[in-house]
């Protein structure tokens, strides 16, 4: 061998080991950089960049379609036909959804299907229906369909969000978090508002504020309002802002609006569940029942056509100037907008519910407040303010959803010199509307199905689970006459941050936490021959076996605690267990996935009876075709 190969060997071994030390130390540093945190937001970003996207293409389709049947240059000026054709144009719409509906969408998707995915399922929904759903409103909204484009948004964002754990191949938790950024998302878009957009996810979709996914939600709904603003512009609805002068005056008139926007929700609700099972009722084929649904919003729409669409021109017309219209003319399309939406979503055909109750809400306001200003001189007050409150008052009644009612009014207007007055309308119509029904319009729907939907979980089955079976029997405690020193050393050998208290002879007397501590015991300087006794709580919140997990869980809400103790009703300084916040998901979400199981299993044996009763009765058919062969034959 030549004197040079080894050394030539030994430089190629050499930069070897450099190479591939290289490659060990940068795969270690992006493991310290792409963190789960960090792959959490890129997905979040990833999301609302795709849903800004089909939300600004769906914008454009269906600009374009509602132009082509009720724009200036409509197919009814360039072919000269008549006008009272327009009443076929909602229910060629409804036709084509209803076919639609029959050979695509095998699922029907609502806001109502992203809370029980949310509440029920884990965040699961199948992306595909989800997003087709939210594509076929084009044509009912296009063709003159009373709904809204928003809930539409909610399901293209949540059908992204879910298409985007299939993709990354996440599971669990993450699928929930996901479904809420994509929801965020759309309503952002939409909206242009990405705060309101936020807030209904945590208010309507999750029932709750969860840390870990709110900042992901933050996320997408601010990438999905940029990409929609920079790449299609915005076609939102935009106000002027009013100013009061005279607030001891004027302010007491936005609660009694409040009140009738409230009443003005109940009917809003329940005219569209009549309706819709006036439809359910109809024997019919399926797909024609958004067909006939569309014929009678054509026959509303061809006397009042502001019912027809969306109506966001004609909201604008009103809050800018009411005085243009008569207060007869706002009262009825109160009434008639109520009838379009309702003919239009009971008959199965596709959209949301928010924008038209936005539209009835603007119209009620807008004749309220022209009612005032006949009646109570020197207001300073212009009636638009009121058609804007009630806009945001009958979106909160019939929503559910207070708080992003207000959010949306200050995004929309830009302004916060009305909000006391915004506020005290929104609240009061929602507290109207929950007293007659505890259900928005969304959840009503999953109600009619069997599930009983409250803060993002079902009722029914905390209802059902009993502190007994969800407690945890074993107690790590401390007893009375321990001093802060050895309570020190507790903690930092367990993983719990509370302890019940017990005497000498094993009997409850307080409860000691860290906050305890931290609030009884001077910083830098404790007291560490202190004993525990003196430091604790001793008027201890506690729970008793047989209670329902509905019941404990709104007392760890209201009181702020992480735990209860569980004691014998009949002697309560026995302590029989303990029951932590944890304990109470975790029983709820096991208690849902094996009621979820079960329907999943019972569904399926319905689906193969169905199947085998097909396939005994194509036998059966088959059989007497031969036999009439063979008298034939013979």
């Amino acid at each position: 061998m030549p004197e040079h190969a080894g050394s030539v060997f030994d430089e190629k071994k050499t930069m070897a080991d450099r190479l591939f030390a290289l490659r060990k130390s940068s795969k270690k540093y992006f493991a310290k950089i792409y963190t789960p945190n960090v792959k959490t937001a890129l997905i979040a970003i990833v999301i609302g960049v795709v849903t800004g996207v089909l939300i600004g293409i769906y914008s454009l389709l269906l600009h374009d379609l509602t132009n082509t049947f009720f724009g200036v240059n409509s197919i009814f000026e360039l072919f000269g036909i008549p006008v009272w054709c327009i009443i076929f144009i909602p229910m060629l719409g409804g036709l084509a959804v209803g076919l639609l509906n029959k050979y695509f969408l095998k699922t029907r998707y609502g806001v109502d299907s992203v809370i029980e995915a949310a509440a029920l399922h884990g965040g699961k929904l199948k992306a595909k229906y989800a997003i087709v759903e939210a594509f076929a409103s084009v044509i009912t909204i296009g063709t003159g369909g009373s709904a809204g484009k928003e809930a539409p948004g909610v399901l293209m964002g949540a059908g992204v969000g879910s298409l985007a754990a299939k993709v990354f191949n996440l599971r669990g938790k993450s699928l929930r978090t996901y479904l809420g950024c994509g929801a965020a998302a759309g309503i952002s878009a939409a909206f242009n508002a990405p705060l309101a957009g936020i807030v209904f996810v945590v208010e309507v979709i999750y029932g709750e504020l969860e840390a870990k996914t709110f900042i992901p939600i933050v996320i997408s709904a601010i990438f999905s309002t940029f990409v929609f603003n920079v790449f299609f512009g915005t076609d939102t609805m935009s106000f002027p802002n009013y100013v009061m002068l005279n607030p001891f005056k004027e302010i007491w008139l936005f609660p009694i609006l409040g009140i009738v926007a409230g009443v003005v929700s109940i009917f809003f609700i329940k005219c569209f569940y009549f309706i819709r099972e006036r439809f359910t009722d109809l024997k019919v084929p399926v797909y024609l029942k958004p067909a006939i649904g569309g014929l009678m919003v054509g026959i509303v729409g061809l006397f009042y056509p502001q019912v027809f669409g969306l109506g966001h021109t004609f909201i604008v017309e009103v809050v800018n100037d009411p005085f243009s219209f008569t207060i007869g003319l706002l009262l009825a399309l109160v009434v008639l907008k109520t009838l379009a939406f309702s003919f239009t979503i009971g008959s199965r055909g596709a959209g949301g519910s928010i924008v038209p109750s936005m539209f009835v809400g603007a119209m009620l306001g807008a004749a309220f407040g022209l009612v005032c200003e006949q009646f109570i001189p020197g207001l300073t007050v212009q009636p638009g303010a009121y058609a804007l409150a009630g806009m945001g008052a009958v979106f909160a009644g019939t929503s559910n959803s207070t708080f992003t009612a207000i959010i949306l009014l200050i995004e929309m207007t830009q302004d916060y010199s009305m909000i006391l007055p915004f506020m005290f309308a929104c609240v009061l119509s929602n507290a109207i509307a929950r007293t007659a029904n505890p259900d928005s319009i969304f959840t009503e729907m999953l109600k009619r199905k069997g599930y009983t939907i409250r803060g993002g979980r079902e009722v029914d089955v905390m209802e059902s689970i009993v502190v007994k079976d969800a407690m945890r029997s074993s107690v790590q405690t401390v007893s009375e006459d321990n001093t802060i020193e050895g309570l020190y050393a507790v903690i930092q050998s367990s993983t719990h941050t509370g302890f019940p208290v017990v005497n000498k002879g094993g009997e409850l007397t307080g409860i000691i936490t860290v906050k305890d501590m931290q609030d009884r015991i001077k910083p830098g300087n404790p007291d560490n021959k202190q004993f525990i006794k003196e430091i604790m709580t001793t008027d201890v919140l506690v729970a008793y076996p047989f209670e329902t997990l509905d019941v404990i869980s709104d007392r760890i809400v209201v009181n702020d605690v992480a735990r209860l103790p569980v004691v014998m009703k009949s002697n309560p300084k026995k302590m029989v267990g303990i029951i932590t916040r944890k304990d109470v998901m975790n029983a709820y979400n096991k208690s849902v996935l094996t009621k979820v199981h079960r329907v999943g299993e019972e569904q399926a044996k319905l689906e193969t009876e169905e199947e085998t009763a097909g396939e005994e009765m194509a036998e059966e058919v088959t059989e007497k075709i031969e036999e009439k062969v063979n008298e034939i034959k013979k």
